[in-house]
Formats: structure tokens, C-alpha cells, sequence
């Protein structure tokens, strides 16, 4: 069965969708249908106010249970993400770096969350900024030649690689003497910690517009540059705007600018205008799978309504090299947030990581950093690292499906 509508369809967006309403909601959120209809049993069977689509009530009130992704755990088949490739994003255990370890036995900061991780099983880490709390050890602040050479004594105390930061880009174009001092300061703090790529957690710009995409594509090669020159592949991380559809022709509206597409997406016109050897990206694959769910129709410059349902894999798999890092995010079918889909540890959604990463193939190329962005919570403290073992156990149980 395949996961995802066919990229390459491009059809009057009026034609019925076969299947009935329900059928067109999965084909929309690229999930299989077997996965679909037993999360819409769960909500059905524990019906209390839960939305028809939404998640099956131990997912909504349990986040802490490990309920893994049907079909791709058990000890057959090839494993889909090698140890020394399961990783975490620093982000989701934000609240344990930050925390007060004179105010809690918990592990705070980030040598005790590193060897937390390490315990775990994750072998990479990617940072998300350099600072933690002021009573950890090495201070508040870690982002300077000697703030990374402390956490590399970490990382390797604890078998850690880190392979990447969301870290500075400049504002300016052309860049200012200011930005890129600091741009080459954090490529050198890059160097010291050992990271292969260094990045960052927004698009290259939120236009809509071909010309402005130009611009990114001139800015992102020159810092490529740059960070080539120092031994270190540039990368920026996408949410799901950017997956949405370039205007590139049509009428002008009255500020000069296209309205409407011819259907390409704007980071697969970023991905032709950059140098493959300066530029790479990171794909969160949740937020990938909300585009297949929000961008799937256009205004062609005819003026006709077409429909191209995005593909996340389809797209890594053409540009495979240009993927080294994924976030991998789960989630679970809601019909009520715009999205498409509600945030959950890895493995406890709907969003097939098996077939995906079955396709995209290149299992010892891509690293995958594990990321909730709601695992931290006010009133549990330990959930975040306790949600990031679920994670880690859920990642590594992936195999391959045998034919």
C-alpha cells in the first residue's frame, strides 16, 4: 500500500474523491488506512466529547504510555534507523536543561541530561541554543570557545555526538562586518563541539513570491560558503509553510506581484536555486505531513483550480543527499487545530515512519533527532525525559516490512 497520493497527479481540484468524506480526510493526511480507521475506533469506542477523528483516548489522556506504531515494531526485518543514528533534539527536554538542580533531584542541566540521554540509548544530540540554568554546572551561558569545549567534555564523557544547533543566521543581506563576526564565532563553536552541520529552526523567508526566494537562495549560498570554508554544512529546518505553493505568474496584483502558481512548492524552488555543495536542509517530518494536509490545491496561471498532494518522502527521496538531519515528530488525526494532526511522543501517532523511512532509504546517511515540542509540562517534571526514553524505545523497534 502506498502511504502517500501520487506527487506527480496533478487533477481539476472538482473531481469526487472516492471513498466518501472519511476517505478523502485520510488521503489528505497521507495515512494508511488501516492505522486511519483504528484510531477513528478508538475515539468512537470511548466516545465522550472526543472529535470523530481526533486521538483514541489513551493517547489523549496517557501520554506517558508506550503504544508504539503498529505494523513496524517486533524483530523481523531489516532496522530502519541504526543505533549510532537515534538522536534528540536538546529542545524537547528544554525544561531539564533549564531546571534548578539545587531545587530538584531530577536532572537539570546539561551534563546530567546528557547522561540521562545516553542512558536512554541516544547516541547524537542537536542542540537548540547554548544556555541552561545558572546554578548547573559551567553557568547559564555556554555559548563561547570556553562553554563548548566544557559541553564537548560532556559528550564524550557520556558517548554523545552532536550533530547539529539551531543556531545563528543573520537578519542582514548583505551581511553586515557585525553578523558575520558572530556567524564565523558560532562556526567555530560548531568545530569545537565536533557538529558536521549547523542551522537553524525558521525558512529562509516566509514570502510567497519567486523573487524573494531568489534572495534567500543568494543569501544561504554565500553563508554556505562560508561554512564550507570551515569544515561545516549549513542546513535550514522548514515548517510547513514553506512547502506551500510559489506564485510565480498570473495576473500582477496592484503592487506588481504574481497571484497565482504554476505548482511548484516554494523549498523545492529553493532546493533548485541553491548549490547542492553549500546548502542543505532539515526536514521535520511532522510538520511536512501538516503541508500534505494544508497545501494540496492551486490557482494555475489559467486561472484553473489543480490539485498536487505533497509527498514528504517522494521529495527527500529525490534529493536524498540534501537531507542529513530530519526532526521525526508524531501525531495524532485532529480535525479542529488547522493542522491536521495534535503533537505526541514518537511512536504513539499515526504518521507511518516505517514506510517513510523505507523509502527515503540511505539509513546510514540520515540522522534522525527525535522532537515533541509539548513534552515538557508544568505540572510533571520528569515527563519530558521520561517521554524521551518512549521516544527513543519506539525509534529503535522500527524494522522494515517484509515483502
Amino acid at each position: 500500500m502506498t502511504l502517500f497520493s501520487d506527487p506527480s497527479r496533478t487533477e481539476d481540484a472538482t473531481d469526487p474523491a472516492a471513498g466518501g468524506p472519511d476517505e478523502g480526510l485520510r488521503r489528505t493526511l497521507g495515512v494508511d488506512r488501516r492505522r486511519f480507521l483504528s484510531t477513528c475506533t478508538a475515539v468512537a469506542a470511548g466516545a465522550v466529547a472526543a472529535p470523530v477523528f481526533g486521538a483514541s483516548p489513551a493517547l489523549a489522556d496517557g501520554r506517558g504510555a508506550d503504544h508504539g506504531h503498529g505494523g513496524g515494531h517486533g524483530h523481523g526485518g531489516q532496522v530502519l534507523v541504526p543505533a549510532d543514528k537515534r538522536g534528540i533534539i536538546l529542545y524537547t527536554v528544554r525544561d531539564a536543561t533549564a531546571r534548578d538542580p539545587l531545587a530538584s533531584d531530577l536532572p537539570s542541566g546539561f551534563r546530567e541530561v546528557f547522561k540521562q540521554l545516553a542512558r536512554h540509548g541516544y547516541r547524537q544530540v542537536e542542540f537548540a541554543g547554548y544556555r541552561q540554568h545558572a546554578n548547573a554546572p559551567g553557568g547559564a551561558d555556554l555559548e563561547s570557545v570556553k562553554g563548548a569545549r566544557l559541553l564537548r567534555c560532556w559528550l564524550d564523557d557520556y558517548g554523545l555526538r552532536a550533530q547539529g544547533n539551531h543556531s545563528f543566521i543573520p537578519s542582514s543581506w548583505p551581511l553586515t562586518t557585525a553578523d558575520e563576526d558572530t556567524f564565523k564565532k558560532h562556526l567555530e563553536i560548531a568545530n569545537i563541539l565536533g557538529l558536521k552541520h549547523m542551522g537553524t529552526g525558521g525558512d529562509p523567508t516566509g514570502s510567497s513570491y519567486r523573487a524573494d526566494w531568489d534572495v534567500a537562495a543568494d543569501k544561504w549560498n554565500a553563508l554556505g560558503a562560508i561554512a564550507r570554508r570551515e569544515g561545516i554544512k549549513l542546513y535550514t529546518h522548514n515548517h510547513d509553510g514553506a512547502y506551500g505553493f510559489l506564485l510565480d505568474g498570473g495576473p500582477l496584483d496592484d503592487q506588481g506581484r504574481p497571484t497565482r502558481s504554476s505548482g511548484i512548492r516554494k523549498l523545492e524552488y529553493f532546493l533548485r536555486v541553491t548549490d547542492p555543495k553549500l546548502v542543505w536542509l532539515e526536514m521535520d517530518i511532522f510538520w511536512a505531513h501538516v503541508a500534505q494536509y494544508k497545501f494540496h490545491t492551486y490557482t494555475a496561471h489559467d486561472g484553473s483550480t489543480r490539485r498536487n498532494v505533497f509527498d514528504p518522502a517522494g521529495l527527500v527521496a529525490r534529493n536524498n543527499k540534501r537531507y542529513p538531519l530530519f526532526h521525526a515528530k508524531d501525531g495524532v488525526v485532529s480535525t479542529t487545530n488547522g493542522m491536521g494532526y495534535d503533537m505526541v511522543p514518537f511512536g504513539t501517532g499515526v504518521i507511518d515512519y516505517t514506510t517513510f523511512f523505507s523509502r527515503v532509504g540511505e539509513r546510514n546517511y540520515h540522522n534522525p533527532m527525535i522532537e515533541d515540542d509539548n513534552s515538557p509540562s508544568a505540572t510533571d517534571p520528569a515527563q519530558s525525559l521520561r517521554e524521551a526514553k518512549i521516544s527513543y524505545d519506539n525509534l529503535a523497534a522500527l524494522r522494515k516490512r517484509r515483502r
